[in-house]
């Protein structure tokens, strides 16, 4: 049986999650009832990142976010709206799926943090390392 390529299963998921764009996210920004996550890699994340966002690399995104899991993080039991992102909307639209499965509610980013820069978004970086 061959294998199914990437691109089919990111276009299965797309077609049954909430995605948002770059200008719409850009206007939630700064909303307190907003989490944005990063689920890139910490190497990635370290070139630039969302002001505001929080980092939860995708290897961890499903034990972060169940509550009965021992890796759980306090932030996702928070009543909010929570947008993940990666850096082209592929990773980020696979785990929005992933999570939905789990019953937890997320939309993504449709063209991620490449898209965000190239509109102008605001970009933090991390503090130099010693």
């Amino acid at each position: 049986m061959p294998i199914t390529p990437v691109s089919t299963l990111v276009a299965n998921a797309r077609a049954r999650i909430a995605e948002v764009d770059t200008p719409t996210l850009m206007a939630m920004a700064d909303d307190p009832d907003v989490v944005i996550v990063d689920i890139r890699d910490i190497r990635e994340r370290q070139k630039g990142f969302i002001p505001g966002s929080i980092h939860a690399p995708r290897g961890m995104l499903e034990f972060w976010v169940d509550p009965a899991s021992p890796y759980h993080k306090p932030v996702f039991a928070e009543p909010k709206r929570f947008v993940f992102h990666c850096a082209s909307g592929w990773r980020s639209a696979l785990a929005v799926a992933a999570l939905q499965d789990m019953g937890f509610k997320a939309m993504h980013l449709r063209h991620g943090f490449t898209d965000w820069v190239a509109q102008g978004g605001a970009v933090d970086m991390p503090p130099p390392r010693d």
